[in-house]
This record gives structure tokens, sequence and C-alpha cells, in this order.
């Protein structure tokens, strides 16, 4: 929290922090202020509402939340589910051979960290469906109730009131080239309607889970992100977003230094069109 409340203070000390919305209509117009950033954050964790959004109003910056709907109220992340099981796990041998993986030692912290690093790793590219088989096969191994760290509506709803854009980040947060074409439409349309049901709001701007072209998305996700209605979507391609960048396929940089210098360093570059 100290980390992100000097990151929020730097920036707006230093730069030009814009809504979204503004600082697209300033790319069209060839009119973007020196050092113009823009904040967003991805997932949905209630985190962005209980501590981010006090800090961005003390300094009076705008930003925007990416929410994956399927953790609203409850729900857990995949990935933090296979953390929180690991870390939960009772035993110190835990074996995972009936869903395609080993049997691991997990008798100390850095061998719960190495199994959760190897768990994911083989997880993040499943179809949803095997990644659910891996996810409720460690909740029953954990035989823990799981930590709520996901937004609910009404911390969406407040956000929202509170000036915070919210953003659509599918449903269950699939990598889009592993599901279907009709699973892809409805995760990217229902996502939507599920969130300006809960703002009461238009939701205009997407982002890819994962983010990145080619690999995670393609044009046919491209074509479905437009046909839901939003009016632009973002990658995780590292570099600035300039007049020439096609508005469904946006970069966002992600400085995540713990060093000030290092952290208006690389923003500065990354401006600059550089990579450090």
């Amino acid at each position: 929290m100290k980390t992100f409340r000097w990151h929020m203070e730097l920036l707006a000390n230093c730069f030009n922090v814009l809504p979204l919305d503004v600082a697209l209509k300033a790319l069209s117009s060839g009119d973007v202020p020196p050092r113009a950033v823009c904040i967003t954050f991805d997932d949905g964790y209630r985190s962005i509402h209980d501590f981010a959004l006090p800090i961005l109003r003390e300094f009076g910056l705008p930003a925007t939340v990416f929410v994956t709907t399927g953790t609203v109220d409850g729900g857990t992340m995949w990935n933090d589910t296979i953390t929180e099981a690991i870390r939960r796990f009772p035993g110190k041998q835990l074996d995972l051979r009936d869903i395609g993986l080993g049997q691991y030692s997990v008798a100390t912290v850095h061998e719960r960290k190495h199994v959760v690093g190897e768990v994911t790793r083989h997880s993040k590219y499943l179809c949803p469906q095997e990644r659910l088989s891996i996810t409720g096969k460690l909740e029953n191994l954990a035989n823990a109730p799981l930590p709520n760290v996901m937004l609910s509506r009404e911390m969406i709803f407040n956000l929202a009131q509170n000036g915070i854009e919210i953003g659509g980040h599918t449903i269950s947060h699939p990598i889009l080239t592993k599901v279907d074409n009709e699973q892809a439409r409805e995760e990217i349309r229902e996502g939507k309607q599920q969130l300006e049901a809960i703002t009461r709001k238009s939701v205009r701007f997407f982002a890819y889970p994962n983010g990145k072209p080619k690999v995670d998305f393609d044009h046919h996700h491209v074509q479905m992100v437009k046909d839901a209605g939003y009016s632009a979507a973002f990658t995780t391609v590292i570099g600035p977003a300039t007049a020439s960048h096609d508005r469904f396929h946006l970069p966002r940089s992600r400085p995540w230094d713990t060093n000030p210098l290092m952290f208006s360093s690389r923003l500065l570059a990354w401006l600059a069109g550089k990579a450090i």
C-alpha cells in the first residue's frame, strides 16, 4: 500500500493522468498533453475499492478497472485458487497425478511456492473446463475456505459512483484462443451486460485476458469486442499508445518498480517508445 501511494503521488506530481475516454479523444485530435498516462487495474480485486480508491481520491486521479464478472460477490480468480489452496493444504506431499500433474513435496514455504508456479504455468493455457478441474481438485484437497478477495456488486457500484471507469474483462478470464467462438462471444458480450446492470452506466472499454495478440486473442475476438459495443480494447503489449494504433489493439505498460527513480524512468522511457 505504501508503494502504491508513492506511485500515485509521483504520477500526480510529475505526469498528466487522464481518464481513458479523454486520452482517446486526445489521441484522435492530436492534442495529447506531455507525459500523459492512464491508470488501469485488471480482474477486480477488492483492494482496489478498499485501498486504492481512497488514495486515488486523495490525489484526484482517474482510473479504470477491468472487471472479471464471474468473481463478483465471492468468486476467486483461478490463479488465486491455486495459490491459496496449495498454501492451505494440510499435508506435506501433494499428489496431483490424477489430473495430469505430478507428486510434489510441500513441506516448506519454498517448495509450496515452487509448486504454485508449476501448477499455474501448467493451467494457464488450458480451456476453462480443464482449469476448473484442477482448481476444484486443489480446493477439495485444501479442505479450507478460500479468502474472498474480489469486488462485490456494491463495491463496483461505489467505484463507478466515485468516477472510476468500469471496463469489461470477460466473465471467467479465459484465454480467448482456447475457447470456441460461441463461448468467447458470450464471455465478451455477457460480461459487458452484467457490468452495465451493476453500474447502471455504459461499459465502454475492454481488456483482453492475458492480452498477448495472436496468442491470447486474434482478429475474431477483436470483431467480437466491436460487435459487443465496446469503443476500444487494450492488450498487454508494452509501449505508448499513439494516434496510429488501432483502437482495439491499444498497448498498456506495467511499471511495477519499487524504486521511485526506476518507476519514473521506466514510464518516461516507455512514453518515448523505448524499453528499459
